[in-house]
């Protein structure tokens, strides 16, 4: 496990860093696309961009943290620090959005006029093409590890690529007609939305996580199925699963014969844990406890303490 959590890691931290030095590259570029090829909505775009550096930091140190083994004072692993990191990059979606908006809303009602020349148009065209592909190079990285922090960070490389689509659009339509520049502030506006709907949706899915929030409704059956396919299991009840850095972890109570012994009970968790292991996709952590059925058997183990009769493995 320790050395899945270091392959892991170290994907993701090698795709953010090609992030790093791209975000970089491409700043510094629309900048001086923007200042040179006089295009007000490139220079917001390279605003745009200098947050994903910021989150690229936010994702290198959550990323880290978040896939360190379990420890004495973290006995269910440090997940949690990357679900918190991913909330965070959601957040700087969400601003950058506000940003983008706020500044496309503010030169509609000035009707601000500029008038850009083919190097803004390059240059926006070249920032689509390369944070697209960067998109989806972290998108893939960040399926494989299974990683919503490093999916996050490819949705906010979409965003920018997003955001140079309305600029390319914007400054297209201002050299083939100097009278459309407002539609390099429409598309942006618009652009705006989609990011803000992103940002959102991530934020959402973190808060999710954070308070223990149970997963679909169609993964509890999967768990109910595999629990009850079991032999030996008579019943089962107090089924908990929360997810912590994308992977879940569960705990339920089976229910099984009171006359076996504490042996044959455990021997049936262990079929219950495999099954569960096998079939339920980002599986993480499984504990079962076992119950007698107080009306089978004639050795019921002694009550416990609570009054209680029950066996745990």
């Amino acid at each position: 496990m320790q050395n899945s959590n270091a392959e892991s890691t170290g994907a993701g931290t090698s795709v953010t860093l090609i992030g790093v030095v791209a975000n970089a590259v491409l700043i510094a570029f629309k900048l001086a696309g923007g200042i040179l090829g006089h295009s007000q909505g490139l220079i917001a775009d390279a605003a745009h961009s200098v947050s994903d550096l910021f989150t690229d930091v936010v994702v290198l140190v959550g990323l880290k943290a978040g896939r360190k083994a379990a420890d004495q004072d973290h006995p269910f692993g440090h997940a949690r620090i990357e679900t918190l990191s991913s909330g965070m990059v959601g957040i700087f979606l969400i601003g950058a959005a506000l940003y983008i908006g706020t500044e496309a809303a503010s030169s509609i009602y000035r009707h601000t006029e500029c008038h850009p020349t083919w190097l803004a148009l390059i240059a926006a065209g070249l920032s689509i093409a390369v944070k697209e592909a960067l998109y989806r190079y972290t998108v893939r990285v960040g399926r494989r590890i299974k990683s919503p922090l490093i999916m996050a960070n490819a949705w906010h490389h979409r965003s920018d690529a997003l955001s140079s689509v309305a600029v390319f659009f914007g400054v297209g339509a201002a050299r083939i007609n100097p009278d459309w520049h407002v539609l390099d502030s429409y598309a942006a506006l618009i652009v705006s939305l989609l990011i803000l709907k992103v940002g959102i949706e991530i934020l959402w899915r973190s808060i999710q996580e954070l308070t223990d929030t149970a997963p679909r409704p169609e993964v509890l059956e999967e768990i109910r199925r595999c629990i009850t396919a079991v032999d030996g299991v008579l019943g089962h009840h107090d089924l908990k699963v929360r997810s912590s850095g994308g992977q879940y972890q569960m705990e339920a109570h089976i229910v099984v014969k009171g006359s076996l012994t504490v042996i044959e009970g455990h021997g049936i968790a262990e079929e219950v844990e495999s099954c569960l292991n096998k079939e339920i996709e980002d599986l993480n952590q499984v504990i079962i406890h076992v119950d007698p059925d107080r009306r089978s058997g004639n050795r019921p183990p002694p009550e416990g303490a609570d009054g209680r009769r029950s066996e745990d493995s």
